[in-house]
């Protein structure tokens, strides 16, 4: 017993030093590997690190758009890559809104970058929300290298803007447009690529069918759409305005302002500009869109209709007149391709007066002066500016270029060379009115259509947000 208890206890030890030694042994590899695996990782993490960096974290930077805060493109993704030289990356912000012509803009930018390998561009179309994004922006001296001034070069952006005077396409810029983005002191704010000249859009067919002439007065074209309505026996609607998108019926009546206030001989634009306007006098142009519904001859369901019903209605003989450009003429064609759409500039409302456009820059591109890339931000806009890209642009926007002699062949060129001598004046709300009247004249007016508000009552609205507004 004892000789059996000595040899169970000397095998249970030996098994015990043999189970010991396996796991010392394990161990001793699965150190061995883990100490290996950190070793590749490290060697891996260092490979990143370096690779695009040169030293710094720009590579990072360049995946995202105002630093990881907006939407990221894919504009620069196939950007040409060079073994030597600096690369810098502009930001351009831009109000197009149509794909195709935000397409055609990139296309421009990639044969600049062809030409610049060391230069990216990196387009921005932030749409409804570009001016609320540019005003933050502006807060925090923190602007694209190049942006759209949409309209408000001098007045909003002009401590902002390089001065571009002495830029060669800068004396090219038309006779209507210079003195829209030049200053007092003769400071060129932007290029311009497209020239606003905001009137009447028509469906050429309809008036032709109906024997009707262009209008040239308000009266006149009171006659047209009263002679529509009668003879179409109410199958044509003369004009379209949407409550929703109530920008048609904000655009109405600063258009019509212009007209009223502005353009005659006689008129209110100093008083407008001092504060001393008299706001009874805005009831007669408040009642004259009042009309226009109770007279039928708008849409019967403005208060719900969208903007973007209109080009099918258009395209299908349903609609004569649309104030403003005819930018939806994309959208008619495709319903309709043979519609043909024409374009004249806004009826006199005073005796006497001639007809007007209301413009000013439509699409633009100016320099960031404080920008860290502002002689490459100014070479991509020189790039813009020649003849073959502005007529490139010009033929997809289908508006008048801003720079002279420019060639351009789109269905509406004639209509612009027949009316090149008519008075452009900057929109109404833009010069005479405080920032944030815009919103009101859309909403109020959209109240006036729905029977919410009188034409007095709108005076007084206008008087009191013109008031508020104008001593913030």
């Amino acid at each position: 017993m004892k000789l059996e208890t000595e040899t169970e206890g000397k095998n249970g030890a030996e098994s015990g030093q043999s189970e010991l030694g396996r796991i010392l042994r394990m161990r001793k590899t699965w150190f061995t590997v883990i100490a290996l695996l950190l070793i590749v990782s490290t060697a891996l993490v260092g490979c990143s690190e370096r690779s695009g960096s040169n030293g710094n974290d720009s590579g990072n930077k360049a995946a995202s758009n105002d630093g990881g805060n907006a939407p990221k493109t894919d504009d620069t993704a196939n950007a040409p890559k060079t073994d030597g030289g600096e690369k810098v990356r502009l930001t351009v912000y831009s109000t197009i809104g149509e794909l195709k012509n935000q397409d055609m803009m990139k296309s421009i930018a990639a044969d600049f970058t062809k030409e610049n390998p060391n230069i990216q561009v990196e387009f921005q179309f932030p749409g409804a929300e570009y001016e609320n994004i540019l005003k933050v922006k502006m807060a925090a001296n923190d602007l694209p290298d190049v942006f759209d001034t949409h309209g408000w070069a001098v007045i909003r952006y002009d401590k902002y803007l390089a001065d571009l005077k002495d830029e060669a396409w800068a004396p090219n810029l038309t006779d209507t447009i210079k003195p829209v983005v030049t200053n007092k002191d003769g400071k060129v704010e932007a290029l311009v690529l497209s020239e606003a000249k905001d009137g009447i859009s028509y469906n050429a067919d309809l008036l032709a069918k109906y024997g009707i002439a262009p209008p040239t007065t308000f009266a006149e074209l009171m006659d047209a759409a009263k002679k529509l309505k009668t003879d179409s026996n109410g199958d044509v609607t003369p004009f379209f305005m949407s409550g929703i998108d109530n920008g048609m019926i904000g655009g109405f009546l600063d258009l019509y302002a212009t007209s009223e206030y502005i353009s005659p001989a006689t008129n209110d634009a100093s008083t407008l500009l001092d504060g001393s306007f008299d706001w009874k006098k805005w009831t007669p142009l408040a009642q004259k869109l009042l009309d226009l519904q109770k007279n039928g001859y708008i849409n019967k369901d403005v208060l719900t209709a969208k903007y973007t019903d209109m080009p099918q209605r258009f395209a299908q003989g349903k609609i004569a007149f649309v104030f403003g450009a005819p930018s939806f003429a994309d959208e008619v064609y495709k319903v309709n391709k043979d519609v043909k759409i024409g374009i004249m500039p806004l009826t006199t409302m005073v005796d006497g007066d001639s007809q007007t456009f209301s413009g000013g820059e439509r699409y633009t591109m100016g320099a960031w002066k404080d920008g860290k890339h502002l002689e490459e931000s100014k070479k991509l806009i020189a790039f813009f500016s020649k003849p073959e890209n502005m007529s490139k642009i010009a033929n997809a926007t289908k508006l008048p270029p801003g720079l002279k002699d420019i060639t351009s062949e789109h269905e509406f060129t004639k209509y612009y060379e027949q009316f090149s001598s008519v008075r452009v004046f900057p929109y109404f709300d833009r010069v005479y009115l405080p920032n944030g009247m815009w919103d009101v004249m859309c909403k109020t007016g959209t109240a006036l259509v729905a029977g919410d508000v009188t034409p007095e009552q709108f005076a007084d609205k206008m008087k009191q947000e013109y008031d508020r507004l104008r001593n913030q």
